[in-house]
């Protein structure tokens, strides 16, 4: 948990969520976490204001399910990057392949991570979480837009559907990063730096420096953070040498069933012996943002901000309890350790330009926001282990037909895939708002986003001679049209477009003044979505003449869909006393539909893979409260909800009877029942206790099998689906974490002590099938086991100086936040071991 720093003006600081209310029966909405409950003369919790419905208010009087981390907050718990911040969110979990590389899930409502980056930005569904930076929505599929919490002034994470006032995307909720905005008429610089150990890992070191300064008092300010965190490995790479087995599900190729060709030689092996080393998975976060805020009067200013930030990723994030292979070829490996054969990173930068104009005419409020964000990814990883897979065979061994000869002959497995993938987001909105005072008041906007996806994805596992290369479909829209190296089996180059056009209203009426209010909202949305590009396989290349050979490349060239769609929501609000209310929600989410990669065609008999598949939609009906008692000393706040997710999207891989490509379908539909709770208590002085959970059963109503052509249901293949009244993915049934906080007077100086704990209760990766082994028939699933972590930290601080100590993972418990096997080896996504370390923060200004 690691807490950063003790704030110099004595505030007092709240976090985590206390799972036992649950277990006690307290049914609680996440407000925050809290936020520095800064102390008062009476000691009381601290109010947070946020903008949640794009108007400035208490987080008490919002009804929403809020948790809202401020910047003090975020620096107290030693969260640098939304992994860290996760186990922080006891309704929030995570499934994916690193930092930058997950979906954020809300509530339960996932249907499995995406286990690696493969193609995901080209067949990967929309997400059902947004993420924004503040007015800019940044999401794409299958990487959450990592962005390095420094300066930030809070996030605030929104449950439930936000379809309303956010869109698509903000189907399960909404991640929001405000950032700090300039101070005209203060100079402010603030300088952090710390360096820390992990147990059987790399030292690590960060740093970064805040500055702002009023150009033009009361007019022009500008303000600038920059910074540098690198992170150690923890993950080794041992030695180890990949021998083909007669067990490979390809070996055929070759002409052998039951022996494999040669002994472990360079043509027919891989050894990692020049990769051999420790602490392989070092990240490296480095950028820049500057904002400049001009007011032009009392009732006109502008803010723009540019920002950008380059995130290094490398290696993997993940240990394999096992090699790959059977009998003797599959031995159990050490801790925290994996045996890859190339090398392997994920490079992800993006920058984004950003301009806001508030305003006023007469009593109405105005803002535009308009954004341009630009991120690029190059990712490469290891994919020897696909020589154990259907079809690796054919494009690195030879039979005796083929070689001319009385043996066939295999080749090097040795094989990665890469990505390079660019989005941009460019989206504009405007809304007008009355005053906050008023009886009846209302916002409405409209909005437009063109959102792209342009992606290259190359799998280069073709290593047996012969081949003719590759290209492109002729006459296919493609990024690159050349010729693809001799390696290269298998690439899409495809681009994804979106283009979202949206009016939105909301208004609010106090039927009786400062005590029952309506809420009733609404967005009509219009999404245009297409897809072109080429898909290639150099399936049927061999010894096919002058290059590129085309035999396997498809044309996906104008695949175009519309959806349109108006969604609502429905709030009453009870205010009975000034600190006590409670609220009925009735709300709607979506996220739009898209394309598969392939054209359709039959791939098992009777069935044709669909060339798209149509949007899902989220209804939430919710009943919660948000309380203050004792003068401002304990809050207690919480909501009860039920979720429907019908029509959901979830993507289907079964090579062996419907082809290699995955594709996504609309499956089965939903129901989620939870509560949340947090529990914030100021008893005396400067002790602070903060909890929370969440309790989240999920059961799926029903199990539609595929369906083939002329609607033929296809019982003779396994059901890729899950069965009535099972789960869904990384969504454990409990959640919750706990903090304790003290902090007191020695002399000058303010010391405090902390200690929390953090609880994930079992779940499993995806739906479906259980898996029992490796490169299931559909799709991964595992059992993932439940864990508790614990974190402690010790500082203090003297006027402008701060120094803190802190040990996160203090029982180095080994988390399996994630299971998954895209490399065809079951493969854990584990936490970082315990790690301790130490920070300086020096501040000038107010």
């Amino acid at each position: 948990m690691a807490l950063i720093l003790s704030n110099p003006n004595r505030q007092s600081l709240g976090g985590m969520k206390l799972a036992r209310t649950l277990l006690s029966g307290v049914a609680v909405c996440a407000m925050s976490i809290p936020a520095s409950a800064a102390e008062t003369d009476s000691g009381a919790i601290s109010e947070i204001v946020v903008t949640a419905q794009k108007r400035s208010e208490k987080l008490q009087d919002v009804p929403i399910a809020i948790e809202a981390m401020t910047g003090d907050t975020l620096k107290e718990l030693n969260v640098e990057n939304f992994d860290d911040m996760a186990k922080y969110l006891p309704n929030v979990t995570m499934g994916g392949s690193g930092p930058g590389q997950s979906e954020i899930y809300m509530r339960g409502l996932s249907v499995g991570g995406t286990g690696g980056g493969q193609s995901v930005g080209a067949t990967g569904s929309f997400p059902n979480v947004a993420i924004y930076l503040d007015d800019q929505s940044a999401q794409v599929p299958g990487r959450n837009l990592d962005i390095y919490a420094v300066d930030l002034q809070r996030v605030e994470v929104l449950e439930g559907p936000q379809g309303t006032l956010f869109g698509s995307g903000a189907q399960a909720g909404v991640v929001r990063y405000i950032t700090n905005k300039p101070d005209l008429q203060n100079y402010q610089a603030v300088v952090n730096a710390g360096t820390a150990g992990t147990v059987h890992g790399a030292m690590s070191g960060n740093g970064d420096a805040t500055l702002n300064v009023p150009l033009i008092t009361d007019t022009l300010a500008a303000r600038v953070v920059v910074y540098d965190d690198r992170r150690g490995g923890y993950i080794n790479n041992v030695p180890g040498t990949f021998v083909r087995q007669s067990t490979d599900l390809g070996i055929h190729y070759a002409g052998y069933t039951n022996n494999v060709p040669g002994p472990a030689n360079a043509q027919n092996s891989a050894n990692n012996k020049s990769l051999v080393a420790k602490d392989i998975n070092p990240v490296t976060y480095e950028g820049v943002r500057g904002e400049i805020l001009y007011k032009f009067s009392d009732d006109w200013n502008a803010l723009l901000t540019e920002s950008f930030q380059n995130m290094d990723a490398e290696g993997v994030f993940y240990e394999t309890p096992f090699s790959s292979g059977t009998g003797a070829q599959r031995v159990a490996l050490p801790d925290l350790s994996v045996q890859l054969y190339n090398p392997s990173f994920d490079k992800d930068k993006f920058e984004n330009t950003a301009l806001t104009i508030n305003g006023r005419i007469g009593d109405l409020s105005v803002v535009y926001s308009g954004a341009y964000l630009v991120r690029d990814v190059k990712q490469q990883q290891d994919y020897t282990n696909y020589a154990r897979g259907v079809y690796a065979d054919y494009y690195q061994c030879l039979s005796a037909k083929q070689t001319n000869s009385s043996a066939g002959q295999c080749y090097s497995p040795s094989s990665t895939w890469r990505v390079h993938e660019k989005d941009t987001h460019l989206s504009q909105e405007g809304r007008i708002s009355t005053p906050d005072d008023w009886q009846l008041r209302a916002i409405a906007g409209v909005f437009w986003e063109s959102f792209t996806i342009d992606e290259n994805d190359d799998w280069e596992y073709k290593t047996a001679p012969g081949f003719t290369d590759v290209g492109p479909s002729p006459g296919a829209k493609v990024n690159n049209p050349g010729i693809r190296d001799n390696n290269d089996a298998f690439f899409n180059d495809v681009t994804r477009s979106y283009t979202q056009k949206a009016a939105f209203a909301s208004v609010d009426y106090d039927i009786i003044p400062k005590v029952l209010t309506a809420t009733f909202g609404g967005r009509y949305y219009r999404f245009d979505n297409s897809e072109d590009g080429s898909v290639v396989s150099s399936f049927g290349c061999f010894d096919a003449g002058p290059a590129p050979c085309t035999a396997g490349a498809a044309n996906i060239d104008g695949h175009k869909s519309h959806y349109t769609g108006f969604k609502k929501r429905g709030n009453l609000t009870w205010k009975v006393t000034p600190d006590q209310m409670v609220y009925f929600t009735y709300s709607e989410g979506f996220r739009p539909g898209g394309f598969n990669r392939k054209p359709s065609g039959t791939d098992f008999p009777g069935f044709k893979t669909p060339i798209s598949y149509a949007p899902d939609n989220l209804t939430n009906y919710e009943v919660g409260y948000k309380t203050q008692w004792f003068n401002h000393h304990l809050e207690l706040n919480g909501a009860l909800y039920q979720e429907d997710w019908n029509n959901t999207q979830i993507a289907i891989f079964n090579p062996t009877e419907l082809g290699l490509l995955t594709f996504t379908e609309n499956g089965p539909n939903y129901r989620v029942r939870g509560a949340e709770t947090e529990v914030v208590a100021r008893p005396y002085g400067g002790l602070s206790i903060t909890g929370g959970g969440a309790i989240n059963n999920t059961n799926q109503l029903n199990s539609p099998y595929l369906v083939g052509l002329n609607n033929v249901t296809l019982t003779q293949l396994p059901n890729p689906y899950g069965t009535i009244n099972s789960s869904l993915a990384q969504s454990p049934l409990l959640r919750g974490n706990i903090r304790v906080r003290y902090d007191f007077e020695a002399g000058d100086y303010l010391p405090f002590v902390q200690i929390g704990a953090v609880y994930s209760g079992h779940t499993h990766s995806g739906t479906g099938a259980i898996s029992s082994g490796t490169s299931a028939v559909y799709a991964s699933n595992y059992e993932e086991s439940s864990y508790t972590t614990v974190d402690a930290s010790v500082g203090i601080s003297r006027d402008n100086w701060s120094i803190t100590a802190y040990v996160d993972n203090l029982t180095n418990t080994r988390a399996d936040l994630f299971t998954s096997d895209p490399q065809f080896v079951k493969e854990l996504f584990v936490n970082r071991p315990l790690t301790a370390g130490l920070r300086v923060s020096y501040a000038l200004g107010k």
